[in-house]
């Protein structure tokens, strides 16, 4: 990870840390003050010439045998115990030092209560050491989740990476948490990179980190989402978190035929009310053949559009709604003012309204005058020719009354006649033949 050299810098001064401005307890007796005295002396010059190996030697004696001599062998103790366990090549006693770090720590803890100083410390040493190992992650997710119970967070925005790491390798190696708790870690985590960009961090890094590894647990897939998250959604519809946490893993996972999404982008929308929230609400009613909240929704997103573009989309799900509904004169008059708005819709819009025409012969029919009565079909030609539609042109001229009906009700043809009914226009009398 490219955080791994920053974290190792802060974690390393956090552990070392200034030696604590405390009386040192040395022994009472004089045999042992004296050889406490240069134990420590020289541990600390082992140290300080950076002979970690050799500095282990002097330290065990004084973490045994003086254990209260001072805080400062306890963090000291983890670097130069960590560095030694980076000198050596012998696999075994490096475990040996890296147990003997996290030893330290323990008993640091025993010793001056002060546990919420260095248990981040702590987790991050046992990430680095025991992430590979099975039997040892659970500790190691626990110290960090005793590092975030007692500070209310981790101090260092990077660890967050190792933390989420090491929940992925709990659950994956002990079943340690159930998929609705890992998501609530990772919200938490995701909430935490949130203050620390509103304090100018870069986060882009650590975020696509957890991202992946949530996307490696495979956790979250649209039954996941329908079946387990929306029943919670469904008894909590106040929940807002959740609700924008569905939306979110409905829109990453493409889930978008669930019920629980829907649910999710009511509240979205109820909350902060948009065009294409609104537009996707609408779309969904219609799928559910559920007419009348359509009509509704789309008449909001009229209302929130922002452009003459997404007013013609409104407008042109409105005429396809009221048309669905029978409502055939609010159809049409939607339909025209899509042309008023984006007169590139023209050939949609006199396609549909022809056919609205084309289909209203029975209904509007009145039996008397053949002429007549075929009129809604010289007015539905008339509006295939606006659309340029040669197809529906020739299905309504089949329709037209022949040149032998109109010579038998006594009228010319080119004469004016009145279609009547709901569609209202008047048209140039002509024939099929």
């Amino acid at each position: 990870m490219k955080i791994k050299s920053t974290i190792l810098g802060i974690a390393a001064l956090l552990v070392a840390g200034l030696v604590q401005a405390q009386d040192f307890k040395f022994p009472a007796d004089p045999a042992l003050e004296k050889k406490a005295r240069e134990l420590n002396a020289a541990y600390t010059d082992y140290k300080d010439s950076e002979q970690f190996i050799e500095a282990t030697h002097p330290l065990n004696w004084l973490l045994v045998n003086v254990p209260n001599l001072n805080e400062s062998i306890y963090q000291n103790g983890v670097v130069i115990y960590d560095a030694a366990s980076k000198a050596t090549t012998d696999e075994a006693q490096k475990r040996v030092y890296q147990d003997s770090v996290m030893s330290i720590f323990i008993k640091r803890g025993e010793i001056y209560k002060d546990e919420a100083k260095w248990i981040e410390n702590k987790a991050y040493y046992g990430y680095e050491y025991f992430k590979g190992d099975e039997d040892k992650i659970p500790s190691v997710a626990k110290d960090f989740e005793r590092a975030i119970e007692l500070n209310g967070g981790l101090v260092t925005t990077g660890l967050y990476a190792y933390y989420f790491n090491i929940v992925y390798r709990n659950y994956a190696y002990h079943s340690a948490y159930t998929p609705e708790q890992v998501l609530e870690k990772f919200n938490f985590i995701q909430s935490e990179f949130d203050k620390a960009e509103a304090k100018g961090e870069d986060i882009a890094t650590l975020r696509g980190t957890t991202e992946q590894i949530l996307a490696a647990m495979e956790l979250i897939d649209c039954n996941f989402i329908e079946n387990t998250m929306g029943p919670k959604l469904a008894a909590d519809p106040t929940n807002e978190a959740l609700a924008t946490q569905i939306f979110n893993y409905s829109v990453q996972y493409k889930c978008y035929s669930t019920k629980a999404f829907l649910q999710a982008l009511e509240i979205k929308h109820a909350n902060e009310p948009s065009f294409s929230t609104s537009q996707v609400i609408a779309m969904r009613y219609m799928q559910e053949e559920n007419s009348d909240k359509a009509e509704a929704m789309w008449g909001q997103a009229l209302k929130l559009a922002e452009n003459n573009t997404q007013k013609a989309d409104a407008q042109m799900e409105l005429a396809k709604i009221y048309a669905k509904q029978g409502k055939k004169s609010a159809a049409r008059s939607a339909a025209k003012e899509v042309a008023n708005l984006d007169p590139s819709r023209n050939s949609d819009i006199y396609s549909m309204i022809g056919g609205m025409y084309m289909n209203s012969f029975n209904d509007c029919k009145g039996g008397v005058s053949v002429i007549k009565d075929r009129a809604v079909f010289i007015a539905a030609y008339n509006a295939y020719q606006k659309a340029g539609d040669s197809s529906g042109m020739a299905q309504a001229r089949a329709q037209f009354p022949s040149k032998e009906e109109v010579f038998a009700e006594g009228m010319q043809i080119g004469q004016s006649l009145s279609t009547g009914c709901w569609v209202g226009e008047s048209v140039s009398l002509a024939t099929r033949d």
